[in-house]
Parts: structure tokens; sequence; C-alpha cells
């Protein structure tokens, strides 16, 4: 039986929340990370192997969805859920960012994008009722609205001009999108790193009203620093029980930060790109698999993790496979870092139920400021049977 989709709060620290995310294809604990399944798949990753992270929810992607296999034959094939083997929420992207990214293959207008195809050069036109139409097409739990996502940096009345045709976009897919129970559509808020404009956009979104509310145009090379001070001007602006998603972010760094400052879902091609290129997230930061310190190590890559990568392999195998360009390597790598992006949420969740968030991410950004773990601290775990 469906239900309304809503956020409800459980708990609160600051500006940091946790809650639950209700949804017609089930309920995602907040915050949460979503990983990146832009064409109905995570690279290298079986949709089992995702739900065994603890993923609640996962992204896909309307530019290459439209491009291939195409919305409508994912309709006709029982929508992307069924699709991808993935009954949870899915969230998709609106295509926007991805055909702004095209530079001369796109010619903008008004109206929308025409744009030529990076797979064959065939001619496409992307308008903010057909992204959603597409959207509704693929069954996606959470549509986003077609937005611009200008390059940074911009001068500020060409950010505002992107800005406003944005808004004027949002309410276009706001009247397309078909309401239904337990389904959502999002607004994103616009404006560069321009306080006013941001509380100009956030102004016009909540006036037309949508369930949930996304912050784009961030992580685009402005820097942290930035990006938290944006935020900052940015959160306190969106309605407190509407879920906010911060859009593209990030490191585990940007994550806990965001969380204080408010924010409640993430998705990034990060920890999915660092695993095919041998670079695994620990809570101690970064290894690199390839580095030759790594080919005679028989522990773990992290004593905390309970991946595959972790309980069944060492550092050695996987430096090794690296080394012999096994696709077994990016698989379990992805695998590991998906799993510690999972970990961190639910810590950083439980944090803020239990009142403790300020000493929690105290600890977090201290341990990713140490070194790798000697042998001492970290010995070599029982490795299991294979069954």
């Amino acid at each position: 039986m469906s239900t309304a989709f809503r956020w409800v709060e459980q708990a609160r620290s600051g500006r940091a929340r946790a809650g639950h995310l209700h949804t017609a294809h089930g309920t995602v604990p907040t915050p949460t990370f979503m990983p990146v399944g832009t064409v109905g798949t995570v690279k290298a990753m079986t949709m089992d192997a995702v739900r065994s992270t603890g993923a609640g929810i996962v992204l896909g992607n309307t530019y290459h969805l439209m491009l291939r296999p195409g919305a409508e034959r994912v309709r006709a094939l029982g929508g992307l859920h069924r699709f991808m083997d993935w009954p949870g929420p899915i969230l998709t992207d609106s295509g926007g960012f991805q055909v702004m990214s095209l530079g001369p293959l796109r010619k903008l207008d008004q109206d929308g994008v025409t744009f030529s195809s990076h797979i064959d050069g065939s001619k496409h036109r992307l308008t903010p009722e057909r992204s959603t139409d597409i959207q509704h097409a693929l069954d996606a739990t959470i549509t986003m609205c077609f937005d611009e996502c200008p390059a940074l940096p911009a001068a500020p009345e060409v950010i505002a001009q992107s800005m406003r045709m944005s808004m004027r976009w949002a309410a276009r897919c706001r009247e397309a999108f078909v309401q239904r129970l337990g389904y959502a559509q999002y607004g994103i808020i616009q404006g560069g790193t321009e306080a006013e404009l941001r509380a100009e956009s956030v102004r016009a979104l909540t006036g037309i009203g949508f369930e949930g509310y996304a912050i784009g145009g961030l992580a685009v090379g402005e820097g942290q620093e930035l990006m938290f001070s944006t935020l900052d001007a940015t959160t306190p602006l969106i309605p407190w029980d509407s879920p906010r998603y911060l859009m593209g972010v990030g490191t585990p760094d940007d994550l806990l930060g965001s969380v204080e400052r408010g924010v409640d879902m993430f998705d990034c091609v990060m920890p999915t790109r660092a695993g095919r290129t041998a670079r695994a997230y620990t809570e101690r930061g970064t290894l690199n698999l390839r580095n030759a310190r790594h080919a005679v190590d028989s522990r773990p890559i992290s004593p905390h993790c309970d991946c595959l990568a972790c309980t069944r392999h060492s550092r050695a195998y996987l430096h090794h496979l690296f080394r012999a360009n096994e696709i077994l390597g990016p698989m379990l790598l992805t695998w590991h870092n998906l799993a510690y992006y999972q970990r961190l949420m639910r810590g950083i969740r439980s944090a803020i139920v239990e009142g403790s968030l300020e000493a929690h991410a105290a600890w977090l950004r201290a341990q990713w400021a140490m070194e790798d773990w000697t042998p001492d601290e970290m010995p070599l775990p029982d490795i299991p049977p294979v069954p």
C-alpha cells in the first residue's frame, strides 16, 4: 500500500537533522547518501551488492537514459525499478547538468535546450516538460526540475539571469508533473554563491510549492569554504518540514559539514569513481592501492569495515588485482567505498539522535587527519571461509 511522500523529523542537533523520508517505494532514514546509478546501474556493482552496503535510495539520470535505452523502452519493460532490480526509491536527475556540460554540442533558448548526443551526434531536445515526462516514464520516485547550471565563476548578472530562467522552468516542470501518492518533485535552488540570489530562488520555488528542495550549482570548483558559507545562507530559508538535497557532493568532510548545516540527502560519483581508480576511503583518509607499499600487506583496507573486500581479502590482493588490470579490483573497491560512505552516514545519523554530533564530528575530523593504521593497531582479522 502506497504512503504519502513526507519527511518526518526524528531528532535535531543544532541545524543538523535526523529523520525518515517516506515514499511510495519505501522509507529512507536521513541523512542519506545516494549511490549514483547514472544509466540504470551503479558501476561495477550488482544491486544486491549495493543493498548490502546499507543504501536505501539510488540515483538515475534522465539525459543518459533518454539516449539509451530510451525512456519509453524502460516504461515498456516495467519501469526503472524493475529494469535495474531496485524496488526501493529512485531519484532521477533532470539531465540539466549533463546537457549544460556539452558546451558547443548544445544550444540554449528560453524554452529549453537542443543538443547533439555525445554518443552518436543525433539531435535531441529537452524542455522542462519533456524532462518531467521522461522521468515519469522511468517511474522515478523523486523527479527533479529541469534547470540551467551555469559554470562558475560567473558575473552576478549572468548567474541572476540563469537562475531566473531556471525558476520559470521550475513552474513549467511543476505544471507537467503528475501527482501520485508517495511520489515527489524537487525544485532546485540556484544562484551561485550569491546569498541574495539564493534567497530569491528559494522564495520563487517555495511560492510554486514542491515536496522537497535541492541545492544545485555547488561543488563546481568554488571550494569548500565558499560552499559552506552558501549553505549557511541558504538552508535556513528552506521549509523545515521539507527534505533538503545537496546535489553532487562530495567528500566525507563535505558530507559532515553539510549535515551540520541542515542537509538531508547527497549524491556523488566520488566513491564509485575512486573505486575504479584504486583509491579507498577509510576512517584514516584515502589509500592508493596501486602503491608498492601495499604489495605485501596482509591487512584489510580497514579494521572497521565488513564489506567483502575487507572481510575476505588483503591490501596485497587488491594491489595485485589493480596491477594486473583485473576487473575484480574495481568491483571490490567500489563495494568498499560505498560501504564506507553508508557507514559514515549511519554514524552521523546516530550521533544526531543521541545528541552527540559535536563530539562525533570532532572525532571524525581527528581520525581523517591521522596517518594510516600501524600494524600494531590493525592486526589481520579472522577471515571467514568462503561458503
